[in-house]
């Protein structure tokens, strides 16, 4: 029994460091693709193209339709992870290295469980918001250190704006996937948002000419196919299969890895500001993500389809 039990976690910890690997590589290519590529065309461009996967893959298992309600909930999801997360980094990313955006955005695993303390009414200890509150000005101060301390500048701003999209749209998929399941909400919610997408992507082509070199389509590609899809696919099966506490946890490796990539890949230096920021934020995150899983207590038995509903709330993408 127990070495069943043991395959089981670590089919789940393989799966969810698969995910976690495919996210990391998001800041990378982004700043290879908005290099060439008109910025409003890699965020909206890419869920175009995920969101031509996530419609065949509903159709060929015949996922049932959301109802108006649910399509209304999907509509906050999509707005946070679709829509706002994508299309502010892609601009913020034109001019932030992508060490720096990796830093500013590892704040969002803390940021998503206190979207999901709000959204779900839960009541952590004094502990969680203090450490989530210092994970934010950490991040914040990061960011004013690193334009030589005269503020926050725009593409700040602009990555703080994702994390707060995408975890107001992490913690509304979270408990939208209880009813829906995990893939078929992000699905669901890459589908219903396309027209808009559609045609963000369709006034980007317009307005800019739509030209680049291998790299910059191929990064283009990635995020399409494997950050606004694949990685969600292996994320949530990590989850499903569980433990979801311990599975979850691996989140906070993703700045860790983006720091390195981005040394290796594009060449830009870590500097001891960099990488004393980005563990200080990780650490406030993991105290934050870690309280809540202690107050949430243990979770109540369900279905393999349900059961990564609740990690979801406490990670983020």
């Amino acid at each position: 029994m127990q070495s069943a039990s043991g395959y089981v976690s670590r089919r789940g910890l393989v799966w969810g460091g698969l995910g976690v690997l495919a996210f990391s590589f998001t800041v990378i290519f982004t700043r290879v693709a908005v290099a060439q590529l008109d910025p409003l065309f890699v965020g909206a461009g890419r869920a175009v193209v995920a969101a031509a996967i996530a419609g065949v893959a509903l159709a060929v298992t015949r996922s049932r339709m959301p109802s108006g309600q649910q399509a209304a909930r999907l509509a906050i999801v999509g707005g946070g992870v679709v829509l706002g997360f994508p299309l502010l980094t892609s601009f913020a990313l034109t001019a932030a290295p992508a060490s720096h955006g990796a830093v500013v955005i590892a704040v969002l695993p803390a940021a998503t469980a206190v979207a999901a303390v709000l959204r779900t009414r839960e009541r952590p200890g004094r502990g969680f918001w203090i450490a989530a509150a210092i994970g934010a000005v950490v991040a914040v101060a990061f960011a004013v250190g690193g334009s030589g301390g005269a503020g926050l500048h725009a593409t700040d701003l602009l990555l703080l704006g994702a994390v707060v999209a995408a975890a107001v749209g992490y913690a509304e998929g979270g408990v939208l996937s209880r009813e829906l399941g995990a893939w078929q909400t992000i699905s669901w919610a890459l589908v219903l948002s396309s027209p808009v997408m559609i045609g963000l992507t369709l006034f980007s082509a317009i307005r800019t000419p739509v030209s680049a070199d291998p790299a910059a389509w191929g990064s283009f590609t990635y995020l399409a196919v494997v950050s606004m899809f694949l990685g969600f696919v292996a994320w949530y099966r990590g989850l499903a299969i569980g433990p979801m506490a311990r599975v979850s946890q691996l989140q906070l490796a993703q700045p860790v890895l983006s720091l390195g990539w981005a040394a290796l890949v594009l060449g830009e230096p870590l500097t001891l500001g960099t990488v004393a920021g980005g563990l200080a934020v990780i650490a406030c995150a993991a105290i934050a993500v870690t309280i809540r899983q202690r107050s949430a207590g243990p979770p109540a038995p369900v279905s393999l389809e349900t059961t990564d509903a609740a990690a979801l709330t406490r990670s983020s993408r």
